[in-house]
């Protein structure tokens, strides 16, 4: 039965250091009629791809596999269903201390039982560099400062 709290959810790294942020979130992982497994996903924010959260699961015998996700999506998903196409998210019904992230893709479908407390923190820690609603202004700052030191380099 997965743990309702993210008690063991691990941050890499401190808050104000850099332009990053890197977590480790404990899931529980449903692909289809089998057990759930439960997964140490590598959980990371990068203040130059502002707009996603990157999840990274390490399988067993397998490559790892990441998923880029909206960090929208999952700040709504924490209060009420949403998503289309590939990624759906959800409080679970029976614990809303946990959340439901669905992923779809042609290899299959499979479905993360998320510590909703240890998503959260990492969604504050990454508007504390990217502020929500200001992604467009971080994108537009890097691209104007790499013009202007490439202008500066020749």
């Amino acid at each position: 039965m997965p743990r309702s709290t993210g008690d063991s959810m691990r941050f890499l790294d401190q808050p104000d250091e850099g332009e990053r942020i890197d977590a480790r979130i404990p899931m529980d992982l449903s692909c289809g009629p089998g057990p759930e497994v439960r997964l140490d996903v590598a959980v990371g924010f990068r203040a130059q791809d502002p707009l996603v959260l990157r999840l990274t699961f390490d399988m067993a015998d397998e490559a790892p596999v990441t998923w880029a996700i909206s960090r929208e999506l999952l700040l709504d998903g924490l209060c009420t269903p949403v998503g289309e196409g590939d990624v759906h998210v959800r409080p679970d019904d029976a614990d809303p201390d946990l959340l439901r992230i669905v992923l779809r893709s042609p290899g299959g479908t499979a479905e993360l039982l998320a510590p909703a407390p240890a998503l959260h923190a990492v969604l504050l820690r990454s508007d504390r560099l990217v502020p929500f609603g200001e992604e467009f202004c971080a994108l537009s700052l890097e691209r104007e400062l790499a013009l202007l030191l490439q202008s500066t380099e020749g």
